[in-house]
Order: structure tokens, then sequence, then C-alpha cells
């Protein structure tokens, strides 16, 4: 269904736990930094995950799908596209979402999937690369800058293209625990929103170049 041009482009956030880029997607929205689009649906692939309540909390429609229910990987991504499409999602946000998606998921939504990751692709990202631990690969290593990415999703874990970074110095006195919120605070949630509405704005306008 092609978009008229009062409409915004409708975005699913995909998340597995507490759902803080979620909220500050939820708040960007309200503050009007993400204007071309609207979360429209929040899907997890947890039943107890906090992002729920905060969907739930600010009145986006939410929905449980979980590969060992569906019976596998490839039914759990048919599930997926199945709840994607029956609220004709015309993006999807990953938002800390601790699974890899495949092929076919991913070419049916081809430059429509955006991810968050926790350092300055290329450095600390890729397989085995996911929460805590980029922050301690990060300090292991002795980088003096790290930071955020938004990205692209394709088949390659963390290997689509850049939409935007910001980087985060690095205090001598850094745990991974305090690196993660400060990178969190300063950069992932000040670019995903940004990010978000720089995608859905496009997606937009090639909508409307369409008619």
């Amino acid at each position: 269904m092609r978009k008229t041009e009062y409409e915004k482009a409708r975005i699913a956030v995909l998340v597995s736990g507490g759902g803080t880029n979620l909220q500050a997607l939820i708040d960007a929205e309200k503050a009007g930094i993400i204007k071309s689009g609207s979360i429209c649906l929040v899907i997890s692939n947890n039943r107890s995950a906090y992002a729920l309540e905060r969907a739930k909390n600010a009145g986006i429609k939410s929905a449980v799908v979980i590969a060992k229910e569906c019976g596998g990987r490839e039914a759990f991504e048919e599930k997926l596209i199945e709840t994607l499409e029956a609220e004709r999602i015309d993006m999807i946000v990953l938002a800390g979402f601790m699974s890899i998606l495949g092929e076919k998921f991913i070419s049916r939504f081809r430059d429509r999937i955006i991810n968050v990751h926790p350092s300055l692709i290329p450095s600390f990202c890729g397989q085995g690369f996911y929460g805590l631990r980029v922050h301690e690969a990060a300090l292991e290593y002795g980088v003096k800058v790290t930071g955020a990415t938004v990205h692209y999703v394709n088949e390659i874990p963390d290997g689509g293209k850049i939409i935007l970074q910001k980087a985060v110095a690095i205090r001598p006195t850094d745990t991974p625990e305090t690196l993660q919120k400060r990178v969190m605070q300063q950069a992932e949630w000040k670019i995903l929103p940004r990010a978000c509405e720089l995608v859905a704005k496009k997606l937009m306008k090639e909508e409307l170049d369409k008619r």
C-alpha cells in the first residue's frame, strides 16, 4: 500500500531485553525528533522483556515471537514476517534484539532494517560482540575512544552500510559497566532516533516518488 503525502513510515522495533533504546525512540517520537515515522509495533523474542511493558505504557501494540515455540529458525522468521506484514510495517529497528536474522528475512526487508551497535564499527563488532562483551573488548584492547554506530542490516553481522556514528571518550577509571552506560546515554540514545528519522524520511520520499 502506497503512502499519501500525510502518512508516516510505520516502524517496528525488535527487542529482547529492557528496551532502553526503545524508550529513547518513544521519547524521540514524542519530542518530534522522529517525525517521518511512527512506532506502531514492538516485537520481542523474550516473554519477560521489560520492553513489552514500555510498549504497553506508550500505547504501542506488541507481540512475542519465540523461535522454540515456532519449531525452529525458519518458522520463527516466517512468523516474524507474517506479524510485520500484518501491521504494514515499512521499516524495522533492531534495538538489542538477541537473534541473528537470516538471508530470507533480510531480503524481504532489504534496506529497511537498521541496527544500533555499541562500538565504532568496524571495531569490536561481528559474531560474538554484543552487550557487555563489546565494552570489555574495548577496555582490554586499550582504545582511548569508543562509541556507537547505527547501520543497515545485511547478511553479515554488523556488516551493513553505516548511517551514523558518535564517539565517546574512554576514562581511565572506566569499567565495562560504566562504559556501557555512558555509550548508551551519550551515543546510542542520540544517534538511533536521528538515524531512524533519516531512514523513515528516505523511505517515504521513495514511496511518494513512485506515485
